[in-house]
This record gives structure tokens, C-alpha cells and sequence, in this order.
């Protein structure tokens, strides 16, 4: 039976402006983080984050359940549309040393995310045809989002 295989794509690094608490309830809270810009760098692919998009999140229990909608330029000029979702779950002490700027190991939190890619520029179209499961970190003020193309 074939067993999947994961190829290092790129790395997002995407620049965000302080989350908007919205509400929701008691046993939800709905935020949304703007992205304000960012870079690609990678062997497969490399540009920058477009400002404009952002990151909804519902927290419940403890796990935020994440949507980030965002435009890539590639270094070509080749725009490219992210939808990027995703699960952040972190014990209270990690996530108060994140927001204190202190750099946490991925192993101590989960942050995994499940990009899809949309695009009609015909170099990057194989974007539009892949799997694609994203390793994500906060990382100096960033989320950074590692891609790896399902093979």
C-alpha cells in the first residue's frame, strides 16, 4: 500500500496587526487577527504576502479552530489565493510566553494548518492541484507557516 510523502514546498511568514475580539458566547470566542503582509521563500516557490486578508478564529475548549484567507504574489508578479485552515491548541503557560515574545518549540504546542491554493497563472498551477499540510509557529511577532506538498 503506498504511504504518503511530504516535500518541503516553502516557507510563509506572514506579518499580522493585534486580534479583534468579536464575542460569540460563553463557550466560544470569535477573533479575527488582520494580515498586513509578509514573505514566501522556498525551493518551490518565493514572493510576498499581500496585504488585505486576515485570520478568523472560534476558540472552544480550549482548541481555536482557524481560517486565514490571503493573497501571495509570486516573484514572477503571479497572484495566488490562500485559504489556509487550520487548528491552534496551546496549554495557558505556552500561549503566556508566546505573547510575551519568548521563542517556544513547535513540539509544545499544536499548530497545524491545511492550505488550498487557487490560481490560473499556468507556472504556478500545480498549487491548484496539490495537498498541501502546513506547520505553523508564532515566531518574532509572525506566524510562520512551513508548506509541504503531499506526494
Amino acid at each position: 500500500m503506498m504511504q504518503p510523502r511530504l516535500e518541503f514546498a516553502f516557507e510563509v511568514r506572514v506579518d499580522i496587526a493585534p486580534h479583534l475580539p468579536i464575542g460569540r458566547g460563553a463557550d466560544e470566542q470569535l477573533s479575527f487577527t488582520p494580515i498586513t503582509g509578509g514573505t514566501v521563500a522556498g525551493p518551490l516557490l518565493t514572493g510576498e504576502v499581500l496585504a488585505g486578508g486576515g485570520d478568523w478564529a472560534v476558540e472552544r475548549s480550549g482548541t481555536a479552530q482557524l481560517e486565514a484567507r490571503y493573497l501571495l504574489r509570486a516573484d514572477d508578479g503571479a497572484v495566488i489565493d490562500i485559504l489556509n485552515r487550520g487548528y491552534y491548541r496551546a496549554s495557558d503557560e505556552v500561549i503566556a510566553r508566546v505573547e510575551a515574545g519568548e521563542h517556544v518549540q513547535e513540539e509544545e504546542y499544536y499548530f497545524r494548518t491545511a492550505p488550498v491554493f487557487q490560481t490560473d497563472a499556468p507556472q504556478h498551477r500545480w498549487l491548484a492541484e496539490h495537498q498541501f499540510i502546513g506547520l505553523a509557529r508564532d515566531e518574532d511577532g509572525q506566524v510562520c507557516v512551513r508548506v509541504f506538498v503531499l506526494r
